[in-house]
């Protein structure tokens, strides 16, 4: 893998990061719109589906 590669996915991860653990607070802080280890954890499935195809490439 390349240099570039890990990059992007150095990246993908720390933004994710922060994305989905302010999901996961505001479902916290407004617990009508879902739970937020739900919340937070559907991010991270997200996330993982978006950074698998560069890691494999």
């Amino acid at each position: 893998m390349s240099t570039l590669a890990l990059l992007v996915v150095l990246l993908f991860v720390l933004v994710g990061g922060i994305v989905f653990g302010g999901l996961a607070y505001l479902a916290h802080r407004h617990p009508f719109c879902r739970e937020p280890l739900l919340v937070g954890l559907t991010g991270v499935a997200v996330l993982a589906a978006l950074v698998t195809p560069i890691v494999t490439r």
